[in-house]
């Protein structure tokens, strides 16, 4: 499955840094942010719960950028 959120980043580096803390999170097989279009799209593995997985990706992300945001 695969969804689109809305983003909020400062840098195209910062939002690199959220694409790697993001694709190492369990339950994602692939992710992609744009900081142009201020957008994460996200591959989860087959069965995960999008929702839970969310939840720790912006965990993982806020551990790279802190003021990151992810609307979901």
């Amino acid at each position: 499955m695969k969804k689109s959120y809305k983003i909020e980043v400062d840098c195209a580096n910062c939002a690199n840094l959220m694409e790697e803390a993001a694709r190492k999170t369990e339950g994602v097989k692939d992710c992609v942010v744009s900081f142009m279009t201020q957008k994460m799209k996200v591959e989860f593995d087959e069965g995960a719960d999008p929702a839970a997985t969310m939840d720790k990706v912006l965990a993982n992300c806020k551990k790279v950028e802190s003021d990151c945001e992810i609307y979901f």
